[in-house]
């Protein structure tokens, strides 16, 4: 019983994982909407925000039923406190310029097309299908903010100085994405998580190229240290959540 009670736990916060960076990075660029700097560009951001949202409903309706506490998806996504996310550091800090964004998106979109990629293989039946499904939109995203790192990196002098600051100023967040910990070295054990170190080796390949051609220079190794895995935050996530969780807190019985 112990060791069934280990794994629902574990698979529960894998899946607070996945979701939570969806639902906090398509909040982020739900923030662009009606803002993009051309027509095409605010309606491509909207989809992309929709997306995320999408799949993070699919993840953390999953996290409920393993929870089986009768927890929604809605529970989970507006009747936690800060500290009880998981999401990425790195997708909760603030949008900036339109290079801020896409360079944040762009290391992102690379972890989560691997991400889904290793987890097609899932032996977890109800993970897996959703990793084929959202793989289709991960492919797409990542195609996006690839073509605009190598647009705005080897554009204008003032596109590439842009994109080189938001880089400079984005990849000490990025470390923390390949920090496993106990959960993630059992799941991925018993070939229901992906393999971080796999994913990392695939991240930095297409990451360092990209830059290369889009002649942006890679920063140094040097990483913030991580734990949003275990509810660390930057101060940025609390507004967030603030703004997200105002109206179905305010009106909990509310149907949607």
């Amino acid at each position: 019983m112990g060791s069934a009670k280990q794994h629902d736990n574990d698979l529960f916060e894998y899946l607070l994982r996945l979701g939570d960076d969806r639902l906090i990075l398509g909040h982020r660029l739900s923030e662009w909407c009606g803002h993009g700097p051309m027509l095409e560009e605010d309606i491509a951001l909207s989809n992309i925000a929709l997306d995320n949202v999408g799949q993070a409903i699919s993840l953390l309706q999953l996290a409920g039923e393993i929870e089986g506490k009768g927890r929604s998806e809605d529970d989970l996504a507006y009747f936690r406190e800060t500290i009880d996310y998981r999401n990425l550091m790195l997708l909760e800090q603030p949008n900036g310029d339109f290079a801020h964004t896409l360079v944040r998106q762009f290391f992102f979109d690379v972890y989560s097309y691997y991400t889904y990629l290793a987890l097609e293989k899932s032996l977890h039946e109800g993970l897996g299908a959703i990793a084929v499904k959202s793989l289709r939109e991960a492919t797409y995203h990542l195609r996006h903010s690839r073509e605009w790192i190598l647009r705005l990196g080897d554009g204008t002098e003032e596109s590439h100085r842009r994109t080189q600051v938001a880089v400079n100023h984005l990849w000490p967040f990025t470390g923390e994405m390949f920090e496993a910990d106990e959960i993630d070295e059992r799941l991925t054990a018993q070939g229901i998580a992906a393999d971080l170190k796999k994913i990392q080796l695939d991240w930095r390949k297409v990451v360092n190229e990209t830059l290369a051609e889009a002649t942006l220079e890679k920063p140094e190794d040097r990483f913030l240290p991580g734990g949003s895995r275990q509810g660390k935050h930057t101060e940025h996530l609390g507004f967030i959540l603030s703004e997200m969780q105002i109206l179905p807190r305010s009106y909990p019985d509310a149907g949607w």
